[in-house]
């Protein structure tokens, strides 16, 4: 179902998706409206703006993300539109409040007098009319590491950068990241939902602040591995000034190998438009074996290309939702929810 309505979505299959900010923003405005049991596990590595400064402030996990995947999960009624709109809307003017989201404010107060980010979450989840739930990928802020070259004079010279945002924005070519601590808790109820899942989602986002931290968690790896559901990696519509300039959709792969070896995924979207007809398709279905995957080419994106369009990325889904008569690998069942 690819309606703007969601009122009438049918449960469909669990779905869970993984990332981060406006890329997850738009797997799950696609996701509701395929099912209406969708799960968000958000990265908790920002450290910049309102999030950077509660989290420095109080020692929270870092809201701006969980909030946004509240926000895209909220049910569609005039009460909690209103609701919505209060969480996204940021104080102006130039005083101590100034650029914090509401939102932001109301989870770092409501983890506080729930004793947790997990109970906030559900709470204002149950406040928003949402039937999924908005999960942290773990229950302690993190931090991101990146090793970056292009830096020095030398181009051979790579340099060690910290925090989300710088990665993000990097003028250099980061090389590998890093999660701090290393070897970080995952949030126990986000793996219970990956292990429960019909059909987990990656992508897309920001690759290396965004989507790659959910695989350098070793129990949200080891789940992503471990679980039966179909596992669909979505792939960004262009490469993202600062941490992937000049980043082809192959090695958009070939850095997910990188940071995770063993992880096999079972399809990858991609906008028809953003790979040309030849040898860089070529190129991405070799990369695509390498992950196991099989390549679903569609009209995706958004007016501009900018950004995915919800009610196309829905339709995709929709089909891959539909389990394939495929070879069952060892140890592994086709899940069917049919």
């Amino acid at each position: 179902m690819t309606s703007d309505s969601f009122a009438e979505v049918p449960a469909g299959p669990t779905i869970v998706a993984l990332g981060g900010g406006h890329g997850l923003y738009a797997t799950l405005g696609a996701a509701r409206r395929v099912s209406s049991d969708v799960t968000a596990v958000v990265t908790v590595a920002d450290d910049g703006g309102s999030s950077g400064r509660l989290r420095s402030e109080l020692g929270v996990i870092p809201p701006g993300d969980l909030r946004m995947a509240l926000a895209a999960l909220a049910a569609d009624t005039p009460e909690v539109r209103t609701w919505t709109a209060t969480l996204q809307h940021r104080f102006g003017g130039t005083g101590a409040l100034a650029g914090h989201s509401v939102g932001n404010l109301i989870l770092a107060g409501l983890s506080e007098v729930m004793g947790g980010t997990v109970a906030a979450l559900d709470e204002m989840g149950r406040v928003l009319g949402i039937h999924g739930r908005v999960l942290p990928m773990s229950p302690i802020a993190l931090d991101i590491e990146a090793d970056v070259v292009g830096l020095e004079s030398d181009p051979r010279v790579s340099r060690c950068i910290r925090g989300q945002v710088a990665v993000a924005t990097t003028p250099g070519k980061v090389r590998r990241v890093r999660l701090l601590p290393p070897d970080p808790p995952a949030c126990p109820e986000s793996v219970a939902a990956i292990e429960r899942a019909d059909l987990v989602l990656l992508g897309p986002g920001s690759w290396f602040s965004s989507v790659i931290p959910h695989v350098l968690v070793p129990e949200l790896v080891q789940a992503l591995m471990e679980t039966r559901a179909r596992k669909t990696l979505i792939l960004n519509l262009v490469a993202e000034p600062g941490e992937t300039t000049g980043f082809s959709a192959e090695r958009h792969l070939h850095v997910l190998s990188q940071h995770a070896p063993e992880l096999m995924v079972d399809d990858i979207i991609v906008d028809s438009a953003s790979v040309p007809e030849g040898s860089e398709r070529d190129y991405l279905h070799r990369a695509a074996q390498l992950l196991g995957a099989e390549l679903t080419y569609a009209d995706v994106a958004d007016n501009g290309g900018a950004t995915h369009h919800a009610g196309k990325l829905a339709a995709v889904l929709d089909r891959l939702a539909v389990p394939k008569e495929r070879q069952t690998t060892p140890g592994r069942e086709t899940t069917s929810w049919q």
